[in-house]
């Protein structure tokens, strides 16, 4: 199912299916903003430059993968192969956590200025971009009906976008019937963005694995953002965001589930930390 300019459904040639080889494309940046933080690479850029560089690549006709790393994604990173298959692909890599860009200022690296950078954090500028522009946005993810309902929201607010939508409750497995139908739909949808937001780790998994059998397009783990579009999920008010406290925000209003993430994993971050920070001190 998706929404185009006037609300017809809409059939498009399926493109070229050959699978082709990529390296990830990291020219073009201001210098300096890679940086090596906890064993892993993080690009230093506003959420404006994120979008600077979506439009390029969408104009371009280029496959990118933009990632985003906070310290529940350093955790998992550190011991789970695909996890780290998914950011060695990656063509951006923003900072989704305070507290890493607060660590980067300890160790030295030009952060003056920064706050982190996700979706919650461009949405507006994504969503007018793409209302002008007129792209094509297929989210892959989140409950039965709750893709659906967001990308009417958004149709409302947002006309020439043309939005496609597909549930993230269905057989993953690489080569499944399943998957092979979402991967059609999506082909056939000819999107210029893809938003992947099954939860972390699934929704990098499932991009590594289909990464080759995905049309040329700019392809985002966003976890998730639709939730927050079809009003299931409120999210934080952004000076939370900008301040650090996010986290808090998240944790009253679902402990069960963030308890581990947010009280008990970044502890385990604490050997990494400290070496980063007495490297930057013997530097």
């Amino acid at each position: 199912m998706y929404h185009d300019r006037t609300g017809m459904t809409a059939a498009l040639a399926i493109p070229d299916r050959r699978k082709r080889s990529r390296k990830p494309i990291r020219s073009g940046r201001r210098p300096g903003t890679r940086i090596q933080l906890l064993d892993q690479s993080l690009d230093l850029v506003r959420p404006e430059e994120v979008m600077a560089e979506v439009e390029g690549w969408i104009e371009d006709g280029q496959k990118a993968v933009v990632a985003n790393h906070n310290l529940h994604s350093m955790e998992l990173v550190r011991s789970d192969p695909i996890m780290q298959a998914f950011y060695s692909q990656a063509d951006l890599i923003q900072v989704d956590s305070k507290p890493l860009i607060w660590l980067a200022r300890a160790c030295g690296y030009s952060a003056s200025g920064m706050h982190r950078s996700t979706y919650l954090d461009w949405r507006n500028h994504f969503w007018s971009l793409a209302n002008r522009r007129g792209w094509r946005v297929f989210y892959v993810g989140g409950a039965d009906g709750v893709a659906a309902t967001a990308a009417a929201s958004l149709a409302e607010r947002y006309p020439r976008a043309v939005i496609g939508t597909h549930s993230g409750y269905f057989d993953a497995t690489p080569g499944s019937t399943s998957n092979d139908d979402v991967l059609d739909q999506i082909r056939d949808f000819a999107p210029n963005i893809i938003l992947v937001g099954m939860g972390m780790p699934r929704q990098e998994a499932w991009i590594v694995q289909n990464l080759a059998d995905l049309p040329d397009a700019v392809i985002f783990n966003v976890g998730a953002a639709f939730d927050y579009e079809a009003g299931v999920q409120k999210a934080a008010p952004r000076w939370m965001g900008k301040s650090g406290l996010e986290w808090l925000y998240r944790l009253v209003n679902d402990p069960g589930r963030l308890f581990h993430r947010y009280c008990v994993e970044p502890w385990r971050l604490a050997g990494p930390i400290w070496r980063d920070l007495h490297r930057s001190r013997d530097a």
